[in-house]
């Protein structure tokens, strides 16, 4: 989803989920939104993911489009390793709410 896309999807939905991913040991962000109907998209930059260097970076660009809340989502590939099952979607183990 451009940038453009998001700004209009935003201006015509209400009930979306947008999550700032990052991996563990990682200083880089991307942003993902979920819509109701359960469709993930990556925010894009001419068809390839729109990396972010910082949080400010993705709070700036969140804000452009209008949004202020977002859940922060941190992938930590030691549960895999280790067999324990990973809960990314989990709200009290893995997700932080950011507001901005």
């Amino acid at each position: 989803m451009e940038f453009e896309q998001l700004k209009s999807f935003v201006n015509r939905h209400d009930n979306f989920e947008v999550r700032v991913i990052t991996h563990s040991g990682s200083r880089c962000y991307q942003v993902e939104l979920e819509d109701m109907e359960g469709g993930r998209h990556l925010l894009t930059q001419r068809g390839k993911p729109t990396v972010f260097r910082s949080l400010e970076d993705v709070y700036l660009e969140l804000q452009r489009a209008g949004i202020h809340r977002a859940f922060l989502v941190q992938h930590v590939p030691q549960d895999e390793v280790i067999g324990r099952q990973a809960h990314y979607h989990d709200p009290l183990t893995s997700r932080m709410p950011l507001v901005f």
